[in-house]
Parts: C-alpha cells; sequence; structure tokens
C-alpha cells in the first residue's frame, strides 16, 4: 500500500497506546464530522433503488452548482481505479507533487506516466491529472489556465477532493465540456470517509462509460441516505467552511513557536517545512498526536485540523513540551 495518512496503525505500533488514546491529525479529514442522524431501515435491507441513487446525484448536483451528468462513487478513489480503462493507454501526465494513487494506478495500468512541475507540460497528454486545491501543499490553479488545456489534451481530470470549502475553485459546473472530468470527494469535508463516498462529473459519455464499469450498486444504500442528507444541509456547510477557515489561522498561530514555516494548505489541513519532518512527528507522537510526513520532502510534516477543544489543548501541549 503506498504512503498515505491515517495510518493509525502504524503509529500504534511504533509508539504505543491504543488505537482510541490518539488524535489522528495525519489526514484532512474533518474532525468535527457531519451529524450522521438515524437511517431508515429500507437504506439498510433493500439494494440500492436507481430513484434513490438519482436523488442522490441531485443533492450533489444542487451541491456543487452544476447541470453536469454525475456518478455517485465508492470516493474519490474508486473513480481515479477505472481512469485508465476509458481510453486505450497513452501518454498520461500528472501535476506533482501531489496525491500518490494517480501515477501508480495509471502506470499499473500500461500508461506512459510522468510526473511534471507545470500546467503547460500537460500539454499533449492523452491523460492529464491535476488536482485543484492540491494535496499535500495547497496550490491553486486558475480555473481559466486549467480549461485553456482541454484543447491540447485527450483528457483532462480535474481532482477537487478538497475543494468544498472553496467552491470558487471548482470547475464542476463545466464539467459536461467533451473531455473534462471532475472529481469529488465527500468524506473529507464532511468528515465522513468511512462512508466511502464521492463523485465524479463529466460529459454524458464519459459518466456512461464509468457508470457501466462502476456496475448497478456503485455505493451502498447507508452512504446515499447519509450523502443526500448532508448534501442538502448547505446551512451546515457555509458554518463548518467558515469555522475551518478560523481553525487554519489558530492552527499556524499554535506551531508559530517551533520556528516552522507555512508551505501551504487548505481549510482541512496544513503543510509546514520543520526543517526535520521525523523528529517533528516523533515529537508529536509521544503526546499521541499522529501526523503525516514525505519521504521525499524530509522537512515536510501536514496536519489536519483539530476537533474539539480538548483536542486543541493536547496539541497545545505537545507543542510546549
Amino acid at each position: 500500500m503506498r504512503e498515505h495518512g491515517g495510518n493509525l496503525d502504524q503509529a500504534v505500533q511504533r509508539f504505543g497506546g491504543r488505537m482510541q488514546d490518539w488524535i489522528d491529525l495525519s489526514t484532512g479529514i474533518n474532525r468535527q464530522p457531519y451529524p450522521v442522524g438515524e437511517i431508515e431501515p429500507h437504506f439498510w435491507n433493500a439494494l440500492p433503488s436507481r430513484s434513490d441513487l438519482e436523488s442522490l446525484h441531485e443533492a450533489a448536483r444542487q451541491a456543487y452548482a452544476t447541470k453536469a451528468p454525475i456518478l455517485a462513487m465508492g470516493g474519490a478513489q474508486a473513480a481515479i481505479q477505472l481512469l485508465p480503462r476509458l481510453a486505450p493507454c497513452g501518454r498520461a501526465r500528472v501535476l506533482a507533487p501531489t496525491y500518490n494513487e494517480y501515477a501508480v494506478v495509471l502506470s499499473a495500468a500500461g500508461w506512459d506516466v510522468a510526473e511534471v512541475a507545470s500546467l503547460d507540460a500537460l500539454a499533449r497528454a492523452d491523460l492529464a491529472v491535476a488536482v485543484n486545491p492540491n494535496n499535500p501543499d495547497g496550490r491553486r490553479y486558475d480555473k481559466a489556465e486549467l480549461l485553456a488545456l482541454l484543447p491540447r489534451v485527450g483528457r483532462l481530470v480535474i481532482d477537487e477532493s478538497f475543494a468544498d470549502a472553496m467552491p470558487e475553485l471548482s470547475l464542476a459546473a463545466e464539467a459536461g465540456r467533451p473531455g473534462l472530468l471532475t472529481l469529488r470527494s465527500f468524506g473529507k469535508f464532511y468528515g465522513l470517509a468511512g462512508l466511502r463516498l464521492g463523485f465524479v462529473l463529466g460529459a454524458e459519455g464519459d459518466i456512461a462509460a464509468l457508470s457501466a464499469m462502476a456496475g448497478p450498486w456503485p455505493v451502498s444504500g447507508a452512504a446515499i441516505a447519509v450523502g443526500g442528507r448532508a448534501l442538502r444541509d448547505r446551512d451546515w456547510a457555509r458554518a463548518t467552511a467558515t469555522r475551518l477557515e478560523a481553525d487554519c489561522l489558530r492552527l499556524d498561530a499554535a506551531v508559530k513557536s517551533q520556528g516552522w514555516s507555512l508551505v501551504g494548505g487548505t481549510p482541512l489541513f496544513r503543510l509546514y517545512e520543520t526543517g526535520d519532518g521525523r523528529a517533528a512527528q516523533a515529537r508529536l507522537a509521544g503526546a499521541r498526536i499522529w501526523s503525516r510526513i514525505f519521504e521525499q520532502r524530509p522537512g515536510w510534516l501536514r496536519l489536519g485540523l483539530p476537533g474539539d477543544e480538548s483536542e486543541w489543548a493536547r496539541l497545545a501541549e505537545a507543542l510546549s513540551r
């Protein structure tokens, strides 16, 4: 398995304690999740119906301000797994450094994959991938510049897994254009990653092809029930985006005493240059707080945002040691 956040079992193995002793800040998952509430029995007992699935799709369209064809899947990762099968193998270019599954999945399927450092370097690719805002450094790309790539590539994939709190970056409204695919994650912003829900938006032909590959029941009944409820709750979404923006500033201020410099981030995580990411991770791990480091960038440390006040207090105590 590739290096990812959320690997709390490794933290326990290396530093001890029980899973429940730890605060997992190694991911960009909201630690104040959407309140799930009760789920009607039929969502558990019956196979998901097409009408229920379409109701979820409509809730997603409204939340993402789009009229494009859309398909719910088992997280954005499920869509990534199917991308190589949308077209014959060719040249794939991935704007990097970024989420590490794209290059591996495409390469394993036989694509000629290269990671590139600029938008211009994506040109002439049969499949081009950009994550906006980017993971892990939070880089943001201008919508017009991304759209200008469309005539220059075979297919353009824009991963917007961290865009819920930054809707101004989203190309969801343009997703019906031929050759453009937009991926959205549900679990990160709504703090329900275990639900395994995400969406892919695109032109009718691409969505039909992905739907055929995904099969008749691409997501669970529970995902349909909870996802639809959460996506329709725009008051919660607005309040959460406001809170996350303030919490980013709070976290930046909390680590200032460490001499760490902000590399970038999104409203769900912050990336710092620490000088020695492994040492910084071990120090926080002593207080049972787990963070994300990067083998290719030894000074980097990524922190998600703490949830309730007790988590903020534990982080402050760990930083003061």
